[in-house]
């Protein structure tokens, strides 16, 4: 009988991208890897849990639910969050960041300051600057501050970030140029809490660590995994939570390792060339009139 596996998600490390299994198991990514799975016969997605515990009523949650929580799981998980900001007495230094995932696509964030730029990893920053350095609340208001002032979010949709990789710049500069604009209009903003130190601009560019400079374009993404379903596919990029694989010889489909998670997975044998799940196609912006 084949081993059953629980996918807790994917890390950014060091050395590049990681799956993480229950029980403490890592798998490591890098191109060209093979990743193949099927989901259990008959298997139920189930909640993950909140804050390491598992759901005491080990709920059955949507397929296409990128959290994998029931709404009691995902309301604890969040009572506790950073991001959600409800949390406004960590003494730890936080940063404010500028972070860019495609053209005329760029938000304002924070992240712990000893966490590095994990965060930009996690989140599919094609590249980004740091913008300054302070006490979480500092890092709040200047975060508002951006919002209010030069209309820049906080939040960009993964959906959007995937549609426009397959046609990001091809040269550091030009990705870096809106980040580059924008740093000098906040850091000329009044209002800047004092606590809050502001930084130089020094653009970090993930175009290589992502893999994505000479990856082919995706055309689609996984909606959601399903029971009995398989996926088998070669590792072209990585970003973000994303794989990016090339599957029935050359197509290219993105698959949200979140989506994974909840789930009875089963190893596959490599080269059965299986893909049965269902995918979302990406809309092309039409040229021209006709």
């Amino acid at each position: 009988m084949a081993p059953v596996w629980t996918c807790s998600g994917l890390r950014w490390t060091p050395h590049g991208p990681v799956l993480e299994w229950d029980g403490g198991r890592r798998s490591a990514l890098h191109q060209g890897k093979r990743v193949a799975f099927a989901v259990s016969e008959g298997a139920v997605r189930r909640c993950v849990g909140a804050r390491r515990h598992g759901c005491p009523m080990r709920a059955a949650v949507p397929g296409r639910s990128t959290g994998a929580r029931c709404e009691e799981c995902a309301r604890l998980d969040r009572a506790h969050s950073v991001a959600a900001d409800t949390v406004a007495d960590d003494p730890r230094p936080y940063r404010v960041y500028l972070a860019w995932f495609g053209p005329g696509m760029v938000k304002v964030g924070i992240t712990a300051v000893e966490r590095g730029s994990a965060r930009l990893l996690e989140q599919g920053a094609v590249c980004f600057s740091w913008l300054g350095t302070g006490p979480l609340m500092a890092a709040r208001r200047t975060e508002e501050l951006l919002r209010a002032a030069l209309q820049v979010p906080d939040r960009i949709s993964y959906a959007d970030k995937r549609v426009v990789r397959s046609r990001l710049p091809g040269s550091e500069a030009e990705r870096a140029e809106e980040v580059r604009a924008l740093h000098q209009r906040a850091v000329e903003l009044d209002r800047w809490p004092e606590s809050l130190r502001r930084m130089p601009c020094r653009v970090v560019d993930h175009m290589g660590v992502f893999g994505l400079a000479d990856a082919p374009g995706a055309v689609g993404c996984v909606a959601e995994l399903v029971a009995g379903g398989a996926v088998d596919g070669e590792l072209v990029a990585a970003a973000g939570p994303d794989l990016h694989l090339a599957v029935d010889g050359r197509r290219v489909v993105v698959l949200d390792t979140r989506l994974m998670t909840g789930w009875e997975l089963v190893p596959l044998a490599v080269g059965t060339g299986r893909f049965s799940v269902p995918v979302r196609e990406f809309v092309r912006e039409q040229e021209g009139l006709f």
